[in-house]
């Protein structure tokens, strides 16, 4: 029963909620990858060019989750959703629409300010109802739905290519919007009630964040999840010349390098929840790291010894990089959140947009640089893994709070049933 008077919710359902709400960012991303030929040919731009409409997105996504979390913590969780939710459906309207490049290019960044929410407000959704172990366990549910999305959404966009055109697949994403508004709008139950909200005001939205960027364990944590998510968004955001390109593959046939990624992706995901209160969490996030160096050293050598990619070689190592990550990644999000326990909204802002500013950067500058080539992606993915790694490090040697915050009164009591 909750504690504030809000309606029970199962944790499989809270998962799956939030696990779709998540997958709303990365099918806007993915699901397009196989129509980049058709968007340059049919709007009359470079191949080249078409890879802007992910910097863009990625900008926009960058700029407005810096605002997420603090609308949430001032407005409640619930309406901050909906509303992201109701402006995404209008933009992708928009993008279905669109005459030409420049005008995509315009609604690909308002897509890009409203579709974090679901991922940024439902961290904070999860720090607000779990503590501790049942917080890590949560966070690696979500992730483990979640990480479908990579894998299935190109495919979905391939096969609707092979239908239709590449308007088709935005018309998907207006439906999809569509089935979260209503899916919660009717089931998810408000986290954080009009008792423990904080005002939105600009001058203390900026001290907030000032703080957290003078916060010298807040950057290392920061900082070591997008460095370490680099190495695996490199080749995200190159797969359309990794696929086509270096596998030679076709538009229907995105599904041989996403599906082992977001494979990998699933089992960690699911062994971190497992596994917390069993192992400490310090022990998996040393085995993550492990597991993703170990796999750029792989990659790496593969792309010294061949001239012709080939599956599978090519692909498993983004398999071992995507469960490595997987391991690591909920430990050191919930470790940042509990850094700032009543503003946990704001903080997941701040570390969104800190890592979508390195996405960006990879998609902009990275990828039409070094996507051309392999063994300059595996020679750069290998140095964001060491660099993620000597980030950790530095941050095991501060002094900092311990990794949970004493746990709070939960906004609603979620049951066991589904």
């Amino acid at each position: 029963m909750s504690r504030a008077g809000n309606l029970a919710i199962s944790r499989r359902r809270l998962a799956i909620i939030l696990g779709l709400l998540a997958m709303v960012g990365p099918f806007a991303i993915d699901s397009i990858f196989p129509a980049f030929h058709a968007l340059a040919v049919d709007l009359r731009v470079m191949d080249a060019a078409i890879q802007q409409t992910i910097s863009v997105y990625l900008l926009g996504y960058a700029a407005m989750s810096l605002l997420h979390g603090a609308l949430s913590d001032a407005f409640g969780r619930k309406p901050v959703i909906l509303g992201g939710l109701a402006l995404f459906l209008l933009a992708s309207v928009g993008c279905a629409m669109a005459g030409s490049l420049q005008e995509l290019l315009v609604y690909r960044f308002v897509q890009g300010l409203c579709a974090g929410v679901g991922l940024i407000v439902g961290r904070a959704v999860i720090r607000d109802v779990f503590d501790g172990d049942h917080a890590q366990r949560m966070m690696s549910l979500v992730s483990m739905i979640f990480s479908i999305a990579p894998a299935v959404a190109p495919i979905i966009g391939g096969f609707i290519l092979v239908g239709s055109d590449w308007r088709g697949i935005f018309w998907f994403l207006v439906a999809l919007s569509a089935l979260m508004l209503a899916i919660v709008g009717s089931l998810l139950p408000e986290s954080h009630p009009a008792a423990k909200r904080t005002p939105l005001h600009p001058v203390t939205l900026a001290k907030a964040y000032g703080g957290m960027l003078s916060s010298r364990p807040f950057r290392l944590l920061a900082l070591t999840s997008t460095s370490l998510f680099g190495c695996l968004f490199l080749y995200i955001a190159a797969a359309p010349d990794y696929v086509m390109l270096h596998l030679r593959l076709d538009e229907t046939q995105f599904g041989w390098f996403f599906v082992p990624t977001i494979a990998g992706m699933s089992v960690g995901a699911f062994l971190s929840g497992r596994l917390a209160g069993k192992v400490s969490a310090s022990r998996l996030v040393a085995w993550g790291f492990a597991i993703c160096l170990l796999s750029a050293v792989a990659n790496l050598a593969y792309c010294l010894s061949t001239e012709t990619l080939r599956l599978p070689w090519a692909v498993l190592p983004m398999t071992g990089f995507a469960f490595g990550i997987a391991l690591v990644f909920p430990i050191v999000t919930i470790a940042l959140l509990d850094l700032y326990p009543a503003i946990r909204g704001t903080a997941s802002s701040m570390q969104a947009f800190i890592g979508l500013m390195g996405n960006a950067l990879i998609s902009g500058l990275l990828v039409p640089l070094l996507g051309k080539h392999p063994l300059h992606l595996a020679i750069a993915a290998l140095l964001f893994v060491v660099a993620a790694i000597g980030i950790w490090l530095v941050y095991l040697r501060q002094p900092h709070a311990p990794p949970h915050s004493p746990a709070e009164p939960a906004a609603f009591e979620p049951t066991d049933e589904l």
